[in-house]
C-alpha cells in the first residue's frame, strides 16, 4: 500500500505565496517522478511541474517563474513553492507520484486565490 497526501493549501491574495507539501508512505520502490497537477471545475486537469528521480525539473508555461518544485528524498516529500500568486491559480492541487509504471495520487489540497 501507498499513501500520497497533500497539505498547505488554504486563501491567500493576490501576489502572496503558498508551500505545498506532498508525503509518500507505504511500500515505497523505485520513484520515477513526483509531480503536482491542479483541477478547476469544468476545466481538463494541468500538469503544474513534475520532478524526476534524477532531480531535473518540468513546469507548466502557466507557473515558469512563479513556481518551484522540490524534492527531499529521505523523507519521502516533495514540495511546491508558489510565489506571486494570481486568481487564476485557484484549483484544488493533487500530488502525483510515479513508482515504476504506476501511478499514485493525494486527494488533493484547495488553493483560493481572492481579495
Amino acid at each position: 500500500q501507498v499513501q500520497v497526501v497533500e497539505s498547505g493549501g488554504g486563501l491567500v491574495q493576490p501576489g502572496e505565496s503558498l508551500r505545498l507539501s506532498c508525503v509518500v508512505s507505504g511500500s515505497i520502490r523505485s520513484v520515477y517522478s513526483m509531480a503536482w497537477y491542479r483541477l478547476v471545475p469544468g476545466k481538463q486537469r494541468e500538469l503544474v511541474a513534475t520532478i524526476m528521480s534524477g532531480g531535473s525539473t518540468s513546469y507548466a508555461d502557466s507557473v515558469k517563474g512563479r513556481f518551484t518544485i522540490s524534492g527531499n528524498n529521505a523523507k519521502n516529500t516533495v514540495y511546491l513553492q508558489m510565489n506571486s500568486l494570481k486568481p487564476e491559480d485557484t484549483a484544488v492541487y493533487y500530488c502525483n507520484v510515479r513508482l515504476g509504471p504506476f501511478p499514485y495520487w493525494g486527494p488533493g489540497t484547495q488553493v483560493t486565490v481572492s481579495s
